[in-house]
């Protein structure tokens, strides 16, 4: 059996207030950074309005420097505190962590790089972990197991519209031509998509008795094509539901731990080794 190394006191103590949610000192530090996180948002937002940055840009940029500084003590510690930092570094969160840290470090050598600072709303997401709203994650995994279920029947049905779009759209460019704005077939399709999508911008518009008829019976399919998908993934959702509540029993787990050696959550709360690599928690 292969035995594990314990990580020194201070790295454990690092790795239970940075990665976990349980302890009150973990719980603080999550606050803390989805507080900053969210100042942070604001300043970007702050920074786009032209007046409010000619007075305030020194303020704006002492704590944009306070928060990028903090953002980036966060994110050595992360790669300290655990055994694997790779694992971090490539997983979902390591990659958001690291796009919000950087933009400000790169402004000085790329112009307009601070763009990327609205990234980090992003990391909002913690909240989830931070709240232990772990139900509302569990519906957010079946929807996406609904979606990924559903996607081979949802990718006919847009073949299926698509091909629909270009027959309809060459039937209008056919029948309106020119003079009402239907050049060509491409833009002709265009309006027809915008039609079926009932988002109707309406800078092309039938001026003919059968053009009308035709963009009226394209707006009553509209309605039907935009029900179509939402029946596709309600159904998988209600089945994968069904199969999740059967085979777990309504069961929520609440355990925040995350690996100290490959950083996997969503552990039971019984567990005492890490389901991914075995590693004890």
């Amino acid at each position: 059996m292969k035995e594990y190394k314990p990580q020194s006191k201070w790295k454990n103590k690092l790795h239970e207030v940075i990665y976990e949610a349980d302890t009150p000192s973990g719980k603080l530090f999550d606050i803390v950074l989805f507080i900053l996180i969210i100042i942070s948002v604001i300043l970007v937002m702050l920074e786009s309005v032209d007046e409010f940055d000619q007075h305030y840009h020194k303020t704006l940029l002492t704590l944009e420097w306070v928060v990028t500084i903090f953002f980036t003590l966060e994110y050595i510690a992360r790669l300290i505190s655990i055994k694997k930092p790779w694992k971090y570094v490539f997983s979902f969160y390591g990659i958001i962590d690291f796009l919000s840290t950087i933009p400000l470090y790169l402004s000085y050598i790329l112009a307009g790089s601070q763009v990327l600072l609205a990234v980090r709303a992003f990391r909002l997401l913690r909240i989830f972990r931070i709240l232990k709203l772990v139900k509302f994650m569990g519906e957010a995994s079946q929807l996406q197991s609904a979606l990924k279920a559903s996607r081979a029947k949802i990718v006919v049905f847009i073949y299926v519209v698509l091909i629909l779009s270009v027959i309809m759209g060459t039937l209008m460019y056919l029948i309106e031509g020119d003079e009402a704005g239907f050049t060509s077939i491409p833009r002709s399709i265009y309006w027809t998509i915008v039609t079926l999508t009932t988002v109707g911008y309406g800078d092309i518009a039938p001026q003919t008795n059968l053009g009308q008829l035709l963009a009226t019976v394209i707006m009553i399919l509209g309605y039907g094509i935009i029900a179509v998908p939402t029946g596709i993934v309600t159904a998988e959702f209600t089945r994968n539901k069904k199969g999740n509540e059967a085979s777990n029993k309504g069961t929520v787990h609440l355990n925040t731990q995350a690996c100290p050696s490959c950083s996997a959550e969503g552990h039971r709360d019984d567990a005492t080794h890490c389901y991914n690599c075995g590693h004890p928690l």
